[in-house]
């Protein structure tokens, strides 16, 4: 398009959709509204039809039954504010015509991805996936070296607005920015629009037993919604359980009923088989369920394919797992997946929230709530108590600095290792686990609940997630990021999440009657996992050695020989085993498959 001289700029808009609700040519994209707003977008805004009507009310008139059409005409009669009314993920861009802004914006979690790029040849390039900008000019991939010092080091990715790629970035969950094209010169003025505020409810247990369920029951019933067949992940545990036992309570009554499917990686080792689980919550229901067992030949078959729709490294090979679960829905022509992730971090649900939560009644000198805990730890995980000390100062040392002195001092050899070259990639020693933002007032394990929820857990999961999915044509929903939910959950008091050394205390209680009981009380966590350990130390160590010379190789001088000791002496014992060495190996993959250089 062009205009006055004042207006003059290139734009183009380009968009391939994965249909799923209004399936018709009228939900095409990109679209245009009152021949003014153009709009490429992804995701699903699950309150469509109420906005739709709220909208109608407002004079808006409607050509198509999609929700695209719906953001367009939210954002023409509410502006900005327009974000506030969405119940469900997104990354969209808006061009205004009559105004020549643009406008972006990403869900408050991070649930679909929004990158960025700026060519030096001077374009500036939005994409769902960093692949994408490998057909552009000027595309010529650096590594970022303390991104890669923080997957290697610390296992953690997509913590901040920098990805792997040097000079590719990423809005983060809840941010947005309005620009006006003529005035983009390097930088994008990138602002929060979400978050969440702590405003303790003070209810009585009972009470917020039965309003978690509603809450749930309400998000998964919106996030039903859908013109194609529905199935669910099905892992065993507490999370995937829960919807696929509230789903079947949902729909019983439904006329006609539509079949239910289910789909779950198992094992043939018993270690990190979960079938158990998954028969017993499948019992006595009208599910058609789905089994697919991941195994390392399918993994070495599959991985170069996985890890670039993957765009990045990743910190294990639990992601093959999930890769098996998507591609097996595809199978059986199922085009959207419910699914638990996200469930986690709101309410602590990680095994190490019982040390956060040891060493916030710590700090608040809770002494008797803080033996009681320290001793159900004792009783009912079977923990040393130096063993819970050791791990529950590691919170409190990390967040002051004086005490990440102490554990630079301690953790001298995991931390600045003899197999990585740190100088090479100019990177920094950082603690990227500890808590960079705080928030005053709030009490360490509800700031870790926000930490996990916005920066160090769960945009990893929700990436990974994503790119499996997409590489399968099928859209992944998780109802648990109904922000309704994360922001009740997250400011409910600390012991209605964790008490008595059990974690998701409130949800546990709320899904009495809807879950096995041998279910609903699983101390043990495992989701869709392979048994990497098994395969690196027994079925396939001499292909893990080879995987991990051409990792060295192909590194460019970032990991250096010694690797192969860290290898041996995992392999045979000597170290206790770790995602370490399988991140090694794909970080060297990586860099070959998209042909990354070091910033000499």
């Amino acid at each position: 398009m062009s205009g006055d001289e004042e207006k003059s700029y290139q734009l183009a808009l380009g968009h391939r959709r994965l249909s799923i609700i209004d399936l018709s040519p009228t939900g095409h994209q990109p679209m245009c509204y009152k021949n003014r707003y153009w709009i490429i977008y992804n995701g699903e805004v699950y309150n469509y039809l109420e906005l739709r009507e709220e909208l109608k009310k407002s004079g808006h008139t409607f050509q198509s039954n999609s929700d695209t059409e719906v953001i367009l005409a939210a954002y023409d009669e509410w502006g900005l504010n327009c974000l506030n009314h969405f119940i469900g993920m997104w990354a969209f861009l808006i061009f205004d015509t009559e105004t020549g802004k643009l406008f972006g914006s990403r869900d408050r979690f991070g649930i679909k991805p929004l990158y960025y790029w700026f060519s030096h040849e001077g374009y500036l390039a939005f994409a769902s996936e960093i692949k994408a900008f490998t057909m552009i000019p000027g595309w010529n991939p650096v590594v970022n070296g303390q991104r890669a010092y923080d997957f290697l080091i610390h296992g953690i990715t997509d913590h901040t607005s920098e990805t792997m790629f040097s000079d590719v970035y990423q809005l983060m969950g809840g941010e947005y920015f309005i620009v006006k094209i003529s005035d983009i010169l390097d930088t994008l003025p990138i602002q929060k629009w979400y978050s969440i505020n702590r405003e303790l409810i003070l209810e009585p247990f009972d009470q917020s037993v039965q309003s978690y369920l509603l809450k749930l029951s309400e998000s998964i019933k919106i996030h039903l919604r859908s013109d194609v067949n529905i199935g669910s992940c099905l892992s065993g545990g507490l999370d995937s359980s829960a919807i696929v036992s509230i789903i079947n309570k949902i729909t019983e009554n439904n006329s006609p009923k539509q079949d239910q499917k289910t789909f779950s990686a198992c094992s043939e080792q018993k270690q990190w088989d979960e079938r158990e689980f998954i028969k017993a919550v499948l019992e006595e229901k009208d599910i058609d369920a789905h089994f697919v067992i991941p195994d390392v030949n399918g993994l070495a078959k599959d991985l170069n394919e996985i890890l670039w729709h993957q765009d990045e490294p990743f910190r294990s090979t639990s992601i093959y797992a999930q890769w098996s679960v998507f591609q097996t829905a595809k199978e059986n022509n199922v085009k959207v997946l419910l699914d638990g992730q996200g469930a986690d971090e709101p309410i602590g649900g990680y095994h190490y929230f019982h040390d956060i939560f040891i060493a916030s009644l710590l700090l608040q000198l809770k002494i008797p709530a803080l033996l009681h805990e320290a001793n159900e730890l004792n009783t009912r995980h079977k923990r040393s108590y130096s063993d819970i000390i050791r791990s529950s100062l590691y919170y409190i040392l990390s967040n002051n600095s004086i005490g990440r002195k102490i554990l630079l001092l301690n953790q001298k050899e995991s931390i600045d290792p003899k197999w990585l070259d740190r100088e090479k990639i100019g990177a920094e020693i950082t603690f990227p686990l500890s808590l960079t933002q705080t928030v005053k007032g709030i009490d360490l394990f509800t700031r870790y609940c926000y930490h996990q929820t916005f920066q160090a857990s769960l945009p990893a999961l929700l990436h990974y997630e994503d790119r499996n999915s997409m590489a399968f044509s099928i859209e992944s929903r998780v109802p648990y990021l109904d922000h309704r939910i994360v922001e009740y959950i997250i400011n409910l008091p600390d012991n209605y999440k964790i008490k008595n050394a059990v974690t998701k205390y409130v949800m546990r209680h709320s899904l009495k009657g809807y879950l096995p009981e041998k279910v609903r009380c699983r101390m043990d966590k495992m989701g869709f996992v392979t048994p990497e350990e098994h395969w690196m130390k027994c079925e396939e160590q001499d292909t893990f050695r080879t995987y991990l010379e051409y990792a060295i190789k192909k590194s460019d001088g970032i990991i250096k020989p010694e690797a192969i000791e860290y290898f041996d002496e995992m392999v045979t014992g000597k170290k206790p085993f770790s995602n370490t060495i399988w991140r090694i190996i794909i970080f060297g993959m990586w860099m070959e498959l998209f042909k990354i250089r070091i910033c000499k």
